[in-house]
C-alpha cells in the first residue's frame, strides 16, 4: 500500500460547450444569477406585502434583527449598499415606525440605527418567510444551505479578484 495521497482529477477551466457556444445566454453564469435574483425578488414581493416591506427594506431588517444598533456605515457594508441607496431605505423604515436613527453617544458624527418595539415585533411575522421560500424553491433545506454557501464562496472569490485587479491598476 502506498503512502502517497490519492490524486485528484485535474481541474479544467474550459466549459463543456464548444467555443462557438460560449456566448450563448443560457450558458452564462451571470445571467443565471441575474434572472434568479429577479425571480427571487418577485417571489418575495407577495410574502413581504403583509409586513409592509420591500425586499431591500427586508434585508435591512434582517441585519438589524441580528445586530440592533449598528452604525449606518456598518449596515451599508454588511449589505453592500452605499449611503445614497441606504439612506432612503432607512428614512422609509423610520417613517413606518420600525427603526430610529440616533447619533452615537461615543461619536456624534456616527448615526446608529435602532429597532423600535414595532420593528422588533415584525420579526415574529417574518419568521415564516424562509420556510415559504424553501417550499417555493422545491429544494430541501440542506440543498438550500449548500447553494447559499456556494454563492457566498463565489461572491468572496469575485470580490477578492476585484481587489487584486484594483491593486494592480496604476494610481490616478
Amino acid at each position: 500500500m502506498s503512502n502517497a495521497a490519492p490524486s485528484s482529477p485535474p481541474v479544467t477551466a474550459a466549459p463543456a460547450a464548444a467555443p462557438a457556444d460560449w456566448l450563448r445566454l443560457d450558458l452564462q453564469l451571470c445571467f443565471a444569477l441575474y434572472s434568479s435574483s429577479l425571480a427571487m425578488t418577485k417571489l418575495y414581493k407577495p410574502l413581504l406585502a403583509p409586513l409592509g416591506l420591500t425586499y431591500p427594506q427586508y434585508l435591512v431588517m434582517l441585519v438589524l434583527w441580528e445586530s440592533d444598533g449598528l452604525a449606518v456605515s456598518a449596515l451599508g457594508q454588511r449589505l453592500g449598499l452605499d449611503s445614497g441607496t441606504l439612506t432612503p431605505l432607512l428614512k422609509r423604515l423610520e417613517s413606518q415606525g420600525l427603526v430610529e436613527r440616533r447619533r452615537s453617544a461615543q461619536d456624534e458624527r456616527r448615526v446608529d440605527i435602532h429597532l423600535t418595539d414595532a420593528g422588533r415585533g415584525l420579526r415574529e411575522q417574518a419568521v415564516r418567510i424562509p420556510e415559504q421560500l424553501a417550499c417555493a424553491s422545491a429544494c430541501s433545506l440542506d440543498e438550500l444551505q449548500t447553494l447559499t454557501r456556494q454563492l457566498q464562496d463565489l461572491r468572496s472569490s469575485l470580490l477578492h479578484h476585484l481587489e487584486q485587479m484594483d491593486s494592480t491598476l496604476p494610481p490616478g
